[in-house]
């Protein structure tokens, strides 16, 4: 794929949703990052229905650690590796205190040095909170970038490598939404809605959709 069919994408998907937001809800840095850690093999609506229970009044990291490990745990049993995330982020939580004066940090290093946060966690809080033009590889974008001829890579470092090079420079803040937003609705797994599809006509894929 050539450099005026990416910025055609991008010019599409920007005028299609100007300001793209996450669909996590938060009120705070630290709200994002413990609804990032619990939406890894879970659905944003899951995660969003389990952090409106707590959130409001154990919505901090003190807040949290008062609460405790099978406290957090019986607020997100609905979640899928549920007591694996509770532990991870209650050591967070801790960390957060001890380290870093309850404040999320803006910083690639100690976000994954957290338990339970990796590169795409890492890259979604540095996106979201702190306005860095990172962009985090989740499945849904993985498939849009080697689905459309975007990014190919076998890895998902190997297309947020790629992403970073060839996406134009002004849409690199809101790259990660608009990607995110277009696998999930979109360009789905299963059967892709290439009639539906606002890039369709830019797109590399062989085997699209048809009306």
């Amino acid at each position: 794929m050539n450099a005026k069919k990416r910025a055609q994408i991008f010019a599409r998907l920007k005028a299609a949703n100007p300001n793209p937001r996450s669909e996590l809800q938060y009120g705070s840095p630290f709200q994002l990052l413990v609804a990032v850690m619990l939406s890894a093999q879970a659905t944003d609506k899951s995660v969003n229905a389990a952090t409106s229970q707590f959130f409001p009044r154990y919505g901090t990291p003190q807040g949290l650690l008062a609460l405790g490990q099978e406290g957090l745990a019986e607020f997100i049993k609905t979640i899928g590796l549920y007591r694996t995330k509770a532990a991870n982020v209650i050591k967070t939580c801790a960390i957060l205190v001890e380290r870093h004066g309850g404040e999320v940090p803006d910083d690639r290093d100690a976000l994954e040095s957290l338990p339970g946060v990796g590169r795409k966690t890492a890259n979604v809080v540095l996106n979201v909170a702190f306005g860095h033009p990172t962009i985090a590889v989740d499945t849904h974008i993985f498939r849009v970038a080697n689905r459309t001829g975007l990014a190919p890579g076998k890895t998902p470092l190997d297309v947020e490598r790629k992403l970073e090079k060839v996406v134009p420079a002004e849409y690199l803040l809101n790259a990660h939404h608009w990607l995110v937003l277009h696998g999930r609705y979109i360009c789905v797994a299963r059967k892709p809605k290439c009639p539906q599809c606002g890039i369709a006509d830019l797109c590399e894929y062989k085997h699209k959709t048809p009306a």
